[in-house]
C-alpha cells in the first residue's frame, strides 16, 4: 500500500468515529419521555378457570359443592383417626382407665405434696405420706360403709318384703284392678325369667374371677401411678415436651400448665360440691329417721363427682330406701330434700366454686357424660368432663396468639 492510500484510509477512519461520536451525544441530549420503551401488553385472564382450581373440570363445580367436598373428605379423615384411636384406647383400656384416674387423684393431692415439700421434707417420703393418709381415709370409710350396711340389712330386708306385700295389695285394690290369678303370672313371670338366665347369671358369676383379677391390677397401677405423678409429674412432662419442635415446646408448655391448674380446680372443686350434697342429703335422712344413712350419704358423695345427674341418681336410692322402710309420705319428703339439694348445686355451688376456669355449658357436660357411659360405663362418665375440661383449657392456650420468647428462655416448665 502506497503512502497516499494510507493517508486516506487513515482519514476514512477519523470522520467515521467523528460522526459516530455525534450520534451518541446526539442521543443523549434526547429527553425521557421521548425514549421508545418496548412494552408488552398483559395476557387477558380466561374466564375458564378460577384461582382456587388446578383444572378445567374443576372449574365446572360450584364453588359451595368444592367446599363442601373439601370439608368432607377432611372430616372423614379426622374420623377415620379418632375412631382408631378410640379403638386402640379400648384395646388398652386396662391401662388407660387407671392412668386417668391416677391423674385425678393427682391433681387432688398436688396441693398436699407441695405443702410437704415446702416443709423441706423429701419428695418421696412428702409423696408417701399424702397417699398413706389418702389410703387410711379410704379404708376407714368403707369399713364404716360396710358395717352399717351389714348391721341394718335384716331392717331393710324386713322392709322390702313389707313393701312388696303393700304393692302387691295395691295391685289388687288399686287403679288397676288385677285379680289374685294375674297377680301369681306375674311372679311367675318374674321367677321363670330368672330361671331361664340362670346360665347367664352363672357364666357372669365364673367371669367374676377374671374381673377382681382386673380390679386388683388396676387398682395397683393407679396406686402407683399417682405416687410417680405426683413425684415426678415435672420430670414427666419436661421429658414429654422436649420430644416435640422447638418451635412447638413454648405453646405446648402453657397449655400443659394451663390444663393441669384447670384439672386441679376442677377435681377441688367437685370435692367441694360433692361434699355438701352428701352432707345436706344426709342432714335430712338422719332428721328423717331412714335407714343407713351415712352408706347412702355416702354413695351421694361419689356420686356427686358425675356432674348434673350424679347425685341425682344416687339420691334416687336413698328416696328407693324411704319407700320401702318409711312409705310413701316420707319417700316424698326425700324426694324434696334430693330436688332442693340438686337445685343448690346447680344455680349456688357450682358457678361459685367451680368459676370460670372450669366453666363448661351444661350440654357439653350432657354430651360427654353420655357418650362416657356408651364408651367406658361408669369409669367413663367419671373422667367424661375433666376430659372435657382440660381439652377446652389446652385448645384454647394452644390457639391464642403466642408471645414473643427470648432466644435464651427455657421452655420445659410443665405441670405435675
Amino acid at each position: 500500500m502506497s503512502r497516499l492510500q494510507r493517508v486516506r484510509q487513515n482519514l476514512r477512519r477519523a470522520y467515521d468515529s467523528g460522526r459516530e461520536s455525534v450520534r451518541l451525544a446526539r442521543d443523549d441530549s434526547r429527553p425521557e419521555q421521548e425514549t421508545e420503551v418496548e412494552f408488552v401488553p398483559p395476557l387477558p385472564e380466561s374466564d375458564d378457570g378460577h384461582h382456587s382450581t388446578s383444572s378445567q373440570d374443576d372449574a365446572e363445580v360450584p364453588h359451595s359443592l368444592r367446599i363442601a367436598a373439601a370439608w368432607a373428605w377432611r372430616l372423614i379423615v379426622v374420623g377415620v383417626v379418632a375412631w382408631a384411636l378410640l379403638r386402640f384406647i379400648g384395646v388398652i383400656s386396662v391401662v388407660v382407665i387407671p392412668l386417668a384416674i391416677a391423674l385425678l387423684l393427682s391433681a387432688l393431692l398436688a396441693p398436699a405434696v407441695g405443702w410437704l415439700r415446702r416443709l423441706r421434707l423429701p419428695a418421696s417420703l412428702a409423696t408417701f405420706l399424702v397417699l398413706i393418709c389418702g389410703l387410711a381415709a379410704v379404708a376407714g370409710t368403707l369399713t364404716l360403709v360396710i358395717n352399717q350396711f351389714l348391721n341394718g340389712l335384716p331392717q331393710l330386708t324386713e322392709g322390702a318384703t313389707q313393701g312388696i306385700r303393700t304393692i302387691q295389695e295395691w295391685a289388687k285394690t288399686g287403679p288397676l284392678h288385677l285379680s289374685d290369678d294375674q297377680v301369681n303370672q306375674a311372679i311367675d313371670n318374674v321367677q321363670s325369667w330368672i330361671n331361664s338366665n340362670t346360665a347367664s347369671l352363672t357364666s357372669t358369676g365364673i367371669s367374676t374371677a377374671a374381673t377382681v383379677f382386673e380390679l386388683l391390677t388396676g387398682a395397683l397401677l393407679v396406686l402407683f401411678s399417682t405416687f410417680f405423678f405426683l413425684r415426678d409429674g415435672r420430670k414427666i412432662w419436661r421429658f414429654i415436651v422436649r420430644l416435640f419442635p422447638v418451635n412447638a415446646r413454648w405453646s405446648l408448655a402453657d397449655a400443659g400448665d394451663a390444663s393441669w391448674a384447670t384439672l386441679g380446680a376442677y377435681v377441688r372443686a367437685t370435692v367441694v360440691v360433692a361434699f355438701i350434697d352428701a352432707l345436706g342429703i344426709g342432714i335430712a335422712l338422719v332428721v328423717l329417721k331412714i335407714p343407713f344413712p351415712f352408706p347412702l350419704a355416702a354413695l351421694v358423695f361419689l356420686g356427686a363427682f358425675i356432674p348434673i345427674v350424679g347425685a341425682g341418681v344416687s339420691g334416687a336410692v336413698a328416696v328407693l330406701v324411704a319407700l320401702v322402710d318409711k312409705g310413701w309420705v316420707i319417700a316424698l319428703i326425700v324426694l324434696g330434700a334430693v330436688i332442693l339439694v340438686q337445685q343448690i348445686e346447680g344455680h349456688i355451688l357450682q358457678p361459685l366454686i367451680m368459676g370460670r376456669a372450669v366453666a363448661i355449658h351444661p350440654l357439653a357436660v350432657i354430651i360427654g357424660i353420655a357418650s362416657g357411659v356408651v364408651l367406658a360405663g361408669i369409669v367413663g362418665a367419671l373422667i367424661a368432663v375433666p376430659l372435657i375440661a382440660v381439652l377446652n383449657t389446652g385448645i384454647r392456650r394452644l390457639t391464642r396468639r403466642r408471645p414473643e420468647v427470648p432466644a435464651n428462655a427455657v421452655v420445659v416448665t410443665g405441670g405435675g
